[in-house]
């Protein structure tokens, strides 16, 4: 199959991304504006009839003081992976962004290597030689998964650092997913661990309601989402980051970014941020109050998100990020624990791939961002 890259318009590529069942909301046109302080372009695969079949979101991140940049595809391109003649696809890309002037390409295959179903992961937290996920047997593995690696490295690609449980700029390699394609609403709530269950009775009989919010919204989304920063040991991103989000993600597609609130006696207790790209749906930001815990805001928040989800026709119901830390003192623990209760399973994708165009440039990269 002969292939040709270019560059694409915008509605080229959403026109593409709009033909898949889904894609990863890091790929669709309008995040290269929630990325504003990144240069952006929008690449197109062309089979020999002319039939666009593949795209790509390319963010230029641009060195201190020379023209030279880093290209990164966050979760993308989105092209056939499992093409035998990946470099066919590939090298044309790489050619074209050492044109634009990138002095490295970092790219995250959306490629699922393994999954760990609840039990599985139960079984691991409850071993006390166990410290990761990956020291428990999966409960399924992609062996497609690693002959992509293999062409990867192949090629010259070279593996990143673990991308951890996804904070900062980096994608996460392991995420928590609620299966939803072929089950009742039924089967995925009889999934939920006793303590969700009965934590979602708690908060409806509490009076818990759960509301969505519009743009006007944001400012108390924020309040919430600075106070969980200061309980958390993060920095929060700016009013501004989020209301740039709403209004770009929204302008492409009235129904990529929601916003949800639980309330109790008109009091917001919690909230989070959810995005849509066709099938796919992820529960994105979360944000709680240090009070009205006791009601189980977070879980009442959950089920109506995974309801609407399911709604939506969604396949799949993407609680983002964890670590593969299984260890009960590791202060990431508690995201796993919160999350397997659900009844999903971990994810692990084939993480992101660096390729040096200029070697020392690359390395100077390097050196520059372990500093940070």
């Amino acid at each position: 199959m002969s292939l040709t890259l270019r560059t694409i318009s915008r509605e080229q590529h959403l026109a593409y991304i709009q033909s898949l069942p889904s894609a990863s909301h890091c790929q669709v046109p309008a995040w290269a504006d929630v990325k504003s302080e990144w240069r952006s372009e929008n690449l197109g695969w062309f089979d020999r009839d002319g039939q666009i079949v593949g795209a790509g979101l390319v963010l230029y991140r641009q060195l201190p003081k020379i023209k030279r940049y880093l290209a990164y595809l966050p979760e993308g391109p989105v092209i056939n992976w499992y093409a035998p003649n990946l470099a066919d696809w590939l090298q044309p890309m790489l050619a074209h962004l050492k044109q634009q002037g990138a002095f490295s390409v970092k790219m995250g295959p959306p490629v699922v290597i393994r999954r760990w179903d609840s039990a599985a992961i139960k079984s691991g937290i409850q071993d006390p030689d166990v410290k990761r996920l990956r020291d428990v047997e999966a409960t399924h593995i992609e062996p497609r998964a690693f002959e992509v690696a293999d062409r990867l490295r192949k090629m010259g690609w070279q593996q990143g650092e673990d991308g951890g449980a996804g904070f900062g700029d980096v994608q996460p390699r392991y995420v928590f997913q609620v299966p939803l394609a072929n089950r009742s609403l039924e089967d995925v709530l009889k999934g939920f661990n006793q303590l969700w269950r009965r934590n979602i009775k708690k908060a409806d009989k509490a009076g818990v309601e759960v509301v969505q919010g519009g743009y006007e919204d944001l400012a108390e989304w924020q309040r919430l989402y600075e106070i969980t920063a200061v309980r958390d040991h993060f920095r929060p991103r700016p009013l501004s980051y989020f209301q740039r989000m709403w209004t770009v993600l929204n302008s492409e597609d009235p129904n990529r970014m929601r916003l949800y609130f639980a309330r109790h006696n008109g009091v917001n207790l919690s909230a989070a941020t959810m995005l849509v790209v066709g099938g796919h749906v992820w529960y994105s930001y979360g944000a709680s109050d240090n009070i009205g815990r006791e009601v189980r805001p977070s879980n009442a928040m959950q089920w109506r998100m995974l309801r609407d989800s399911y709604a939506m026709g969604a396949t799949v119901y993407d609680l983002r990020g964890i670590s593969d830390s299984l260890d009960e003192t590791d202060h990431l623990f508690g995201l796993i624990q919160f999350k397997v209760g659900t009844g999903g399973e971990a994810v692990e994708y084939v993480g992101e791939w660096d390729f040096p165009l200029n070697k020392l440039l690359h390395k100077a990269l390097d050196i520059y961002m372990s500093r940070r």
